[in-house]
């Protein structure tokens, strides 16, 4: 048995971050199950991510094998955008799924603590000079192109959606957005069976907080199956030797007795 922890995690104390834990038994990777904050998963308040692990092994029976965050990590203080940030950039940006730029603010110390204290539980950082590391950084954007084998981001944002169709009305834009997120759990529950009835579509006419809590979880299962492909070695890193990226190596190109680094 194997298990993964995958981590859409705020940039900001007061928001909600979702969370998805994935299985393998006898070789097959499942969804567990999926939540919409840490208090959820916890079922209590978060006073360290140190909690984080032995919650997941109470839940499935096992301590994650790796946890995935969709967060800016690093062994160095972040003041600004990392080596990793210029290569996925680099490599995504003509995709429109270049990385945000962090700060010594946001994420900053959220960041920091998560690694700290997820580090005091053994879950080191990986890069290249900790490729073992069991605490990955991920970014759902480019995670999805190569998952869904897709030519560009995917337009699936409830808060960027009047960007993507300035001259729809707020209807036609939530139908848009309901195809996009169909499609998305529809690879998910190929990728991860168990992702459609852990993870229900919501109504369409749900407030936006709802719709917003459905996109945290949904980017929280997609850090799980990014963690999958780490796991099973199928990911590319991009960055350096105090952070990176974990991005799934392109489907005609994956080597899975193999993992490569993309530094900047």
């Amino acid at each position: 048995m194997k298990a993964v922890l995958g981590i859409d995690a705020a940039w900001t104390a007061h928001n909600p971050s979702g969370l998805a834990l994935a299985t393998q038994y006898r070789g097959k990777w499942s969804l567990h199950s999926v939540w919409p904050s840490y208090a959820d998963f916890l079922d209590a308040p978060m006073h360290s991510a140190a909690d984080l692990p032995d919650r997941a092994a109470k839940l499935c029976g096992r301590f994650p094998d790796l946890v995935a965050v969709d967060m800016p990590l690093s062994d160095l203080p972040i003041t600004g955008r990392r080596t990793a940030d210029r290569a996925v950039s680099r490599a995504y940006g003509g995709r429109a799924a270049a990385t945000h730029s962090p700060s010594a603010l946001r994420p900053g110390p959220i960041a920091d603590r998560m690694r700290q204290e997820l580090g005091s539980r053994g879950y080191g950082l990986r890069h290249s000079g900790r490729p073992d590391g069991r605490l990955a950084e991920v970014y759902p954007h480019p995670a999805l192109i190569e998952l869904l084998q897709a030519p560009r981001r995917l337009p699936y944002k409830i808060q960027r959606a009047g960007n993507y169709w300035p001259g729809l009305p707020p209807s036609v834009r939530r139908a848009k957005l309901r195809v996009e997120w169909a499609r998305i759990l529809d690879a998910l529950e190929n990728l991860l069976p168990g992702t459609r009835d852990a993870l229900a579509m919501p109504p369409a006419d749900a407030s936006i907080a709802l719709l917003k809590s459905f996109e945290d979880q949904l980017d929280a299962v997609i850090c799980a199956a990014v963690a999958v492909e780490i796991v099973e070695g199928r990911a590319t890193a991009y960055g350096d030797a105090t952070a990176a990226v974990w991005i799934p190596t392109p489907r005609p190109c994956t080597d899975a007795s193999s993992v490569s680094l993309q530094s900047g």
